[in-house]
This record gives structure tokens, sequence and C-alpha cells, in this order.
């Protein structure tokens, strides 16, 4: 929920190989996310301990027959390389772009104001904006610096900051505004009585239209092959391989030090297949992911 919902980060949900999961688990479950470059990210984890751990370090309780049992222990991560997740997932050759939802800041503020006597209707007029909108729940701020729109325009694009809204006299005179979309660019003109209705709507906008590019980008990347020739070409060309894999560690290993690919995750939703190995020709139940990874 939250990587999708909030980071607008697709993912697929899945176990870990023998090989891939937690030392000492008796199983790790993964989501995996897709980086622009094809790369897949380990997004978090969560790992059934058993009781191992509780056995090797005399972690004990007192059942309800008042016997005493080792603990059973569950671990689970999330940590800050799903920041580096969302970088990588959403941003451009301009920088940060981030999902509304997780923004410290969804909507900048920059006046224009390009002569002296413009001064004082202007920053009225963008003060006036600027509670209106944080009134309503938004987070804003409004950037009334002494230097050149140009240069607040660059570094809240720098900073991803999801919305913009330039106002200048001419935009006052019609009672109107402009706002910019960080994702796309897109520039449009807005009445002032309508602007919190459209601040609310453009932001959904954005949300969504970043889940759906990075969503689209990870199905149309994930394929599925039969021989090794052909998992050696998708793997080259940095997708998401479904395969078939015979379970063997040793298998998995050779696959690892000749493509540089590890099983990511053998998905939740994935169903029982019969096939055959792509490397060992053994007999294989299920289609198991593959990917280069950071």
């Amino acid at each position: 929920d939250f990587a999708e919902n909030y980071m607008a980060i697709p993912t697929i949900p899945g176990k870990k190989s023998e090989a891939e999961k937690f030392a000492g688990a008796k199983g790790t479950y993964t989501i995996e996310t897709m980086m622009q470059d094809g790369k897949a990210l380990q997004f978090a984890t969560s790992h059934n301990l058993g009781q191992n751990f509780a056995k090797v370090f005399d972690v004990t309780f007192l059942d309800e027959s008042s016997t005493r049992q080792y603990g059973w222990q569950t671990s689970w991560g999330l940590s800050t390389r799903t920041i580096g997740g969302l970088i990588m997932t959403h941003s451009d050759d301009k920088g940060l772009v981030l999902p509304p939802k997780i923004a410290s800041i969804q909507v900048v503020i920059v006046p224009i104001i390009p002569k002296e006597w413009d001064k004082q209707l202007v920053e009225e007029e963008s003060q006036n904006i600027f509670s209106n909108l944080t009134s309503s729940g938004f987070s804003i701020r409004l950037d009334n610096r002494e230097i050149r729109p140009g240069e607040k325009y660059y570094e809240w694009e720098k900073k991803g900051v999801p919305l913009r809204i330039e106002i200048g006299p001419k935009d006052i005179a019609s009672k109107s505004v402009m706002i910019v979309r960080r994702d796309t660019g897109e520039k449009k003109s807005v009445s002032l009585p309508e602007l919190k209705d459209i601040v609310t709507i453009t932001l959904e906008s954005i949300q969504n239209n970043l889940f759906e590019q990075a969503k689209n980008r990870l199905v149309n990347n994930i394929v599925s092959v039969d021989t090794w020739d052909e998992f050696v070409k998708a793997i080259e060309e940095g997708k998401f391989v479904k395969a078939h894999w015979s379970g063997d560690g040793e298998v998995e290993a050779s696959i690892k030090e000749e493509t540089g690919a590890t099983v990511r995750c053998i998905p939740l939703d994935e169903k029982e297949e019969e096939g055959i190995c792509i490397k060992s020709g053994k007999p294989s139940k299920v289609r198991v992911i593959f990917a280069k990874s950071y």
C-alpha cells in the first residue's frame, strides 16, 4: 500500500529463493521494483525466522499449558533504499520528481514582478492564494525571494515540487494564475475561483500519472522465455525475465555468474506450470523472475 499508493511505485510481491533469503530465516518475502534502467531493486522484505534465532539467543515464553517454548519471530525491513528507489523510479534530467502524497512541499507559488510598482499588488495576491490553499490542507511554499523567476523555477523543479503556481500583474488583471506540472511540464491558466478545486484535481492526476508511468514501464519490460538464448538476450536488454528454474542452488549460481542476473522472487500470484529449467533442462513447476539488480 505504501509503495504503490503513496510512493507511486508498482511492486511484484514474491518469495525469495534459498540463496537470496535472509541468512538463518525459514523464508523471506519481498516486494521487487523496476528502476528506469531496467534493474531490480529489493524494495522491502519480511523474514519468517521461525524459532531459529530464539534457540540461539534462548528467547522463550510460557504457553497456555505453562510449558516453556522457544519464541517464533519475524523481521521486517523497510530502509533508506526506498528513498533511492523513489528517486530512480520517477526523476528525470531536471532533478527530482516527487509524488504529491509524499512531497513535503506540494505546491510552490512564484510571484512574477516585472516592475517595482507591481510589487505590492502581486505580493498581496500571492499571500492571499497562499493563505487560501494552506487553509485547505495543501502543503504550500510562497517563494518571495528577491531573485529572478527563472532561478526559482529551476530550483523547485530540481527539488521535485509537484505543482508550481505563477502569478503576475497580467494574471491578477484577468483574475487567474498559471499552473505548471512537474511531471509533464504542462502549463494551464486557471481562474482564481476554481483554483482550489483544480489544484486538488491536478495533484491527484500527478500522483496517478507517476504510478501509471512506472507500472507501464514494469509491465512492458517483463518477458517470458523458454530457452537459454532467449534468456541471455532478454537479460542483456534489461528486462525482468520470467523463466522456468529447477530450484537448484548451483544452477542459480551458474546463471548469476554467466549473466549477472539473480532470482528476484518467486511471484506469489504465479500459477504452477510444468516446464523445463532454462539452464539445466531439469523439470520445473513454476516460473520465477530473474533480473540484474542493485
